[in-house]
């Protein structure tokens, strides 16, 4: 971890901005802030960078908080991060579909022509179903980003994503055996009632960008983004208790000025903050994670299960063996909602009908995400404010679209917001 990211030693000043919370929104505002020749502090609760982005080492193995994904294809990623210094280890561009105890592979042909031939014969629907998602694909990667970022919808109308599938021609087979196993690990949601414009979004990002996992975890990406800002400006383990006049106010009664503050929490701690700020619904899920002592796929490839008991499930090592420290295998599984040990055994008895034996398995750890994603349904506005007024703004996924890309965009709008009314203060 860099020096930006260590406890800072700086106590501000009355031209500082102060940011509560050193998540990617956070950090990201922090960043742009910092660019800018603004002085900004970060007060972080916990005792790392991240939020729920952050990694942890148990037993050897480098474990995410919860399954997630790097998506080379989210446009802000670029603009503030140093892909390559990542090490980026990509997963296959696909799917295996477990279905009636067989292995349908639906592969990207443009990523994997080898198995073009195997995602025309498989299972998952019919030869119209499949020429109507190679349309809706097509038009999502040809058309510009500003349009993709409008209704989207085929006819112009935000509708759920089940009801927009249904007007590209998808048939109920291809829905049930292939898109709603893969977007409820992707949506946190298998009603499909997430907003068209969400889904046609994530659906071009998927599409055009590489997915995988940084070399050393998750949990390098905040770690990056901290390692660029001034020594000192992050402060750890300093909860904020209250926002004030002139600032705000630490757990510890401390007094920290402030010419401006963003608040760049979770929803629910936000609102703690921000009296009125609405707090939007949040889904949930949960991350199990399993040692084995040889890889029981041998590729890259996530799985997804039609019968829902999982949402997705992925061999890591397969695709960055970093994440185990003697040569183990390392699974990650999902399922929708909060869940707990004691439901291992009922994950673990799905995964040995998609995987094989599982009885050699060890169980690492289990991760319940209470507030994992915003409910996005329609209508959906792509851009919530961040200006509340009275030197008060607010960043975070929940006042953008629920991904990384939303909120690295909602940090920089909200930065954007504080030095626009910093240069008018000024004149």
């Amino acid at each position: 971890m860099g020096d930006g990211a260590r406890d800072g030693g700086r106590d501000g000043g009355r031209d500082t901005v102060v940011v509560v919370g050193a998540g990617l929104a956070g950090l990201a505002c922090a960043l742009r802030l910092a660019g800018a020749g603004v002085p900004v502090r970060v007060l972080e609760a916990s005792d790392g960078v991240g939020g729920r982005v952050r990694t942890d080492l148990v037993d050897g193995f480098r474990l995410d908080r919860g399954f997630q994904v790097f998506n080379t294809g989210y446009p802000e990623v670029p603009r503030v991060l140093d892909v390559r210094a990542l090490g980026l280890r990509p997963f296959n561009s696909g799917l295996l579909v477990v279905l009636d105890g067989r292995r349908e592979r639906v592969m990207l042909p443009w990523r994997h022509p080898r198995d073009a031939f195997s995602a025309v014969l498989a299972r998952v629907g019919s030869p119209v179903d499949k020429a109507a998602l190679a349309a809706l694909t097509a038009r999502d990667l040809a058309l510009p980003g500003s349009v993709v970022r409008g209704s989207m919808a085929r006819g112009g109308t935000e509708r759920t994503t089940v009801e927009e599938l249904r007007r590209w021609g998808v048939s109920p087979r291809m829905v049930e055996t292939l898109l709603r196993p893969f977007l409820s690990g992707v949506l946190l949601e298998r009603e499909l009632e997430t907003s068209s414009r969400i889904f046609h979004l994530f659906w071009r990002s998927f599409a055009r960008g590489t997915i995988g996992v940084p070399s050393l975890g998750m949990g390098r990406v905040p770690e990056q983004l901290a390692a660029r800002l001034p020594a000192g400006t992050v402060a750890l383990e300093t909860p904020v208790a209250a926002l004030t006049a002139d600032g705000v106010t630490t757990a510890d009664g401390a007094q920290v000025p402030a010419a401006a503050v963003v608040v760049a929490t979770d929803p629910a701690a936000a609102a703690r903050l921000l009296p009125g700020l609405p707090v939007p619904e949040m889904r949930s899920v949960t991350t199990f994670y399993h040692a084995v002592p040889r890889s029981p796929l041998g590729e890259a490839t996530q799985l997804v299960d039609p019968t829902g008991v999982i949402a997705d499930t992925l061999v890591l090592t397969d695709a960055a063996p970093e994440y185990s420290a003697d040569g183990r295998a390392l699974v990650s599984t999902s399922v929708l909602g909060r869940a707990g040990d004691r439901d291992e055994p009922a994950v673990r008895a799905r995964l040995a009908e998609m995987y094989g034996d599982t009885s050699g398995w060890e169980h690492i750890a289990t991760y319940p995400i209470r507030a994992a994603l915003p409910v996005m349904r329609p209508p959906m506005p792509l851009r919530r404010p961040v200006r509340l007024g009275d030197g008060r703004y607010v960043c975070g996924d929940h006042r953008d679209t629920g991904s990384i890309q939303g909120a690295l965009v909602s940090g920089r709008r909200a930065a954007d917001a504080v030095l626009a009314d910093l240069a008018g203060a000024a004149r």
